[in-house]
């Protein structure tokens, strides 16, 4: 049974239904019973805690929490089988995990409960070396550290670190064919000149995967493949394996003088100099900037074929509203800004060859992709007093926040006020479409909606359109919506951390309609 095929847990779920989980867990944990190697032993276990990885309720993660549940009903279960998880749980489990874990194995075993033939040599893993297979642009790593058990039992890990998505781990899977999968990297650095595959301190490797670890499991819905929960457990256990104390370089940090500087020198360079439209071509690498410092850790210099089709099919069809002329503009800038940037950062001729064919394959698709501002049933003068900064992204949560944008209307106290003429980026001017929104409201009541009015328009915290979002697609009408918010805005005063826990149980648990 994999991970993803198991019913998820929480604790809302009847006490029958998930003792039912459990003993299925346990009739799945007899193979260790069966195994006698200390590495497949812990690829089961590893396998049967990722079952609820990545799933997360208002209680928590889930992971922990059902995986606490299952250590306390597999050490009243007392069988073999539960003593042979357990003793597996205390080496892959979380620190509570692992500790609840011991406590319930060692009462096991004063009972007399058998131990599997493994038992001894589990967790007495210990690292060998660490390589790293990278491409030129800095796109991935590919981590390949060796582990052993007092020489026997060798086996590779191999985990992919993405940099294009702040250096997540996106994949991890083991082989016990460690020389055949380093002669492979070996092969792949031969034939590959945009390949190099080298030693690397593992410590660094650590941090690396600390990172990794940590941004993976942040990250809602994470982008990795259906067998990756399976190795989560395993791949934190070999983390802690490795010896402490690497550090991985903190991101250069570019403030508005720094980045116009950059800008500038490109504008200035040969490599800029066919951009016809200099007006555009300056908003144009402002944005390209932008992604580099906000979305590549600090790094604009770096180009690759990945970081421009992502700048292009993606970012800036969410983030961005662009003119006609910078659309027209932003594949020609980019292609510029790749031979600068690579000339700038080393790279070789071909590698930049390569950047420079994925951006011209991804102009059509850019086209494409890139929204019409019409498409949100909005006018383009409408969305522009809407995204004066231009953040596309911002487009739907600011017109829920401020609805009535347009319109000739007579207001008690104020005359005849055209909506068409107000600017909603105005703090002033967004009082008054508020008014309107709710003739004859109290001040108190305009001023509740004027504060989540703002905190809407600024995104801030993003977890409140995520509510809004949730509460919308639960079928609550927006004004229903409006007043729950602002409820959770009052409780919450000037605590951030309440207020996110406050959404968050507001999101996952909407309220009766």
């Amino acid at each position: 049974m994999s991970p993803r095929s198991r019913p998820s847990g929480d604790r809302s779920r009847a006490p029958d239904e998930i003792t039912g989980i459990f003993d299925d867990l346990l009739r799945h944990a007899r193979e260790l019973l069966a195994v006698r190697s200390p590495l497949d032993a812990e690829l089961i276990v590893s396998e049967v805690l990722g079952t609820w990885w990545g799933q997360r309720t208002a209680a928590g993660d889930v992971e922990e929490v059902i995986g606490e549940r299952l250590v306390e009903h597999a050490g009243r279960v007392g069988t073999p089988a539960a003593l042979a998880l357990l003793t597996g749980i205390a080496c892959l489990g979380t620190a509570r995990q692992a500790a609840m874990a011991e406590r319930a194995a060692l009462t096991l075993m004063d009972r007399g409960v058998a131990r599997p033939g493994w038992a001894d040599r589990i967790g007495m893993v210990a690292p060998e070396e660490c390589f790293t297979s990278r491409d030129v642009f800095g796109d991935q790593d590919t981590l390949v550290c060796v582990y052993s058990y007092d020489g026997a039992d060798r086996h590779a890990l191999v985990v992919q670190v993405d940099h294009n998505r702040s250096g997540m781990v996106r994949d991890a899977w083991v082989s016990s064919q460690v020389d055949r999968v380093l002669e492979h990297c070996r092969e792949d650095e031969r034939t590959n000149p945009l390949m190099r595959f080298e030693p690397v301190d593992p410590r660094q490797a650590r941090a690396l995967l600390e990172r990794g670890l940590e941004l993976t499991g942040a990250t809602a819905d994470p982008p990795v493949p259906e067998t990756f929960p399976a190795y989560h457990a395993f791949v934190r256990a070999r983390m802690r394996a490795l010896p402490p104390g690497g550090r991985l370089p903190a991101p250069p940090v570019y403030g508005r003088d720094r980045r116009a500087m950059l800008a500038a020198r490109f504008l200035a360079s040969d490599e800029a100099e066919g951009l016809s439209d200099r007006s555009a071509a300056g908003r144009c690498v402002d944005r390209i900037i932008e992604y580099g410092c906000e979305q590549d850790q600090g790094r604009p210099l770096r180009v690759s074929p990945v970081k421009c089709e992502r700048f292009l099919l993606d970012w800036l069809p969410r983030k961005v509203l662009l003119s006609p002329a910078e659309q027209d503009a932003m594949p020609h800038v980019l292609a510029a800004w790749v031979r600068w940037a690579g000339r700038r950062s080393g790279l070789s001729p071909q590698a930049v060859r390569a950047t420079l064919d994925a951006v011209w394959d991804a102009t059509g698709a850019f086209t494409e992709a890139y929204r019409d501002p019409a498409a949100f049933g909005l006018d383009r003068s409408v969305v522009h007093r809407l995204v004066p900064d231009g953040e596309l992204e911002a487009l739907p949560r600011r017109a829920f926040a401020l609805p009535f944008l347009s319109g000739e209307h007579t207001m008690p106290g104020r005359g005849r006020i055209d909506l068409a003429a107000l600017n909603p980026a105005d703090p002033a001017d967004r009082r008054i479409m508020l008014e309107f929104e709710h003739p004859g409201a109290a001040p108190e009541h305009v001023d509740a909606h004027e504060r989540l009015a703002a905190r809407l328009w600024d995104g801030d915290p993003p977890q409140l359109w995520e509510t809004a979002q949730a509460l919308l697609d639960a079928g609550m009408e927006r004004h229903q919506i409006l007043h729950r918010l602002i409820e959770v805005l009052a409780r919450c005063g000037n605590d951030p951390e309440a207020l996110r826990r406050a959404l968050r149980t507001l999101r996952h648990n909407p309220p009766p309609m």
